[in-house]
């Protein structure tokens, strides 16, 4: 039997084969797309059946989930995540004392700027907690073969028993997210048939499927294991008479490498090295040159882009709040014409004139642009197709998916959908390219900006604060009709409410209730 079947048949011997009994109370705009029962989750943790440790070491006879000293300690597999943070928390300090020598930074509340307790990592008081499982199958286009991913996320929690003997549980910010492919190109069913990207979708949108999440019962379990990506909120800075309060969160992704078994440092995908292209005239141009290319550009437009390795960046800070005006806090900041980084410098990598001149030469090769028709269609799709730029747009924090919270007492009571607006409004897309894999056509991969998801026909969203309702992002129309903004227009609200400026110099507002 191989690792991959044992922890299936663990999975289905534990839980009878049936759903779990809050299935029904899942939001419908989940369903069948990611597992977010609290109950369930807890049963899967709690026993071990999904446990990092358990996934990783498939042949370890404990069942008991390993605390973060033994988890790091005891699986080699890991050894070099440890160091790589330790690393760019070295950097980030030093970063922040060249920057602002006044304040103070450290670990505690008697600090400026209050770090995350990285003593966290090697507490035999703290371990990594099954929060969620998510289908991203929406992301076959990094790779068909694997028919996208599944992830599985961890929340880090801290576990104390009191003087008077009960016992504490609470979750620290940091998430750790295992990413699975959602097949093995060589996987096979039980009776030794192919099992096929439409056979994935349609076991999830079934009934969700965590049988088959781990997928393989014939292909060596190494197979599906992918990377792993890591988010931790670095720093607190509290509202000051310097500063207002602001979060900084550190992404990290480690890729896994099957000829050493060891999980290696990688860049982001997507997240623009903006620093180092800025300092490097050749590296500009030849990213400017890559990105205008008429089928990266559509790409580009549709969210599909996968931008070179050579552009990209190992690691990356996503402030919060990050505002609607243009600021440095934004992964693209002063890639764009009139964006310049301090007083008199504006010599940006992207001009009006680049954007209007390739937005031209798409239209004449038949190219319809879906979402960048303008140049500030162009930079706001610059930021969100960074990992950073995504984590500052309507998401909790710098999460979007900070996962259920099955420790609290009513855990079904605290949040149904414990994820952010841009996660929830996006389910009625991935569920709607989950549906054509199930039915054997090729999907359509394209997406929205994040600030605003794609409505894909369906009605799921309209007024609601995803789209149109109170809360949601809209655009401010112009006062002639020839000064709308072509990529924007469609931002509109519900009847009763109207698109209120959310800065002073931004177009892009939310929608509130009409007042007089």
């Amino acid at each position: 039997m191989s690792r991959a079947l044992r922890i299936v048949v663990a999975i289905a011997v534990l839980f009878g084969g049936g759903k779990s009994s809050m299935a029904a109370e899942n939001a419908p705009l989940v369903r069948g797309t990611a597992i977010t029962d609290p109950d369930l989750l807890k049963k899967l943790d709690q026993n071990d059946a999904l446990t990092i440790s358990r996934l990783l070491q498939p042949e370890r006879n404990a069942n008991v989930p390993l605390t973060s000293d033994l988890l790091f300690a005891s699986l080699p597999q890991l050894k070099e995540i440890p160091p790589a943070i330790d690393a760019e928390f070295d950097r980030y300090i030093g970063q922040h004392k060249l920057a602002s020598p006044s304040e103070t930074i450290g670990v505690g509340e008697g600090f400026d700027v209050q770090l995350f307790d990285r003593a966290n990592l090697k507490s035999a008081n703290t371990r990594f907690v099954l929060a969620g499982i998510v289908n991203r199958m929406d992301r076959a286009y990094v790779s068909e073969e694997s028919c996208g991913e599944i992830r599985l996320i961890y929340r880090l929690a801290r576990f104390e028993t009191q003087p008077d003997g009960s016992k504490t549980a609470t979750r620290l910010p940091m998430t750790f997210n295992l990413v699975m492919k959602a097949r093995d190109a060589g996987q096979t069913d039980q009776s030794g048939k192919p099992i096929t990207c439409a056979e994935v979708a349609r076991r999830w949108l079934d009934n969700g499927d965590w049988q088959g999440l781990i997928g393989s019962r014939s292909a060596p379990y190494d197979a599906m294991i992918d990377r792993i990506e890591t988010n931790i909120q670095i720093s607190i800075s509290p509202k000051s008479a310097l500063h207002d309060f602001r979060s900084d969160y550190l992404l990290k992704v480690f890729k896994y490498d099957a000829a050493t078994k060891i999980f290696v440092e990688s860049t982001l995908e997507n997240q623009i090295d903006r620093d180092r292209i800025m300092a490097d005239d050749a590296l500009r141009r030849d990213f400017k040159a890559w990105l205008l290319t008429p089928a990266n550009f559509r790409d580009f437009d549709r969210g599909t882009v996968l931008i070179p390795e050579k552009y990209l960046a190992k690691a990356a800070i996503a402030p919060t709040p990050a505002g609607f005006d243009a600021s440095d806090l934004q992964p693209e900041f002063g890639m764009m014409q009139g964006e310049g980084k301090g007083e008199g410098k504006d010599d940006p990598v992207f001009t009006d004139n680049d954007v209007v001149g390739a937005l031209k030469q798409a239209a004449t090769r038949g190219i319809t642009m879906e979402n960048i028709r303008s140049v500030a269609g162009f930079q706001r799709r610059l930021n969100d197709v960074t990992c950073s730029g995504c984590h500052q747009t309507r998401g909790i924090g710098g999460f979007h998916f900070p996962g259920v919270d099955w420790l609290a007492d009513k855990p079904s009571n605290s949040t149904i959908v414990p994820a952010s607006p841009h996660f929830v409004g996006d389910q009625p897309r991935r569920r709607d390219i989950l549906t054509a894999f199930a039915a054997g056509k090729r999907p359509d991969f394209s997406r929205g900006f994040a600030s605003r998801p794609q409505t894909r026909g369906s009605s799921e969203l309209a007024g609601t604060e995803y789209q149109d309702g109170w809360g949601a992002h809209c655009y401010l129309q112009g006062p002639g009709s020839g000064t709308s903004d072509k990529s924007f227009t469609s931002w509109t609200c519900a009847k009763g409410l109207t698109c209120q400026a959310a800065s002073a110099s931004s177009r892009i507002g939310m929608c509130f209730i009409k007042t007089r």
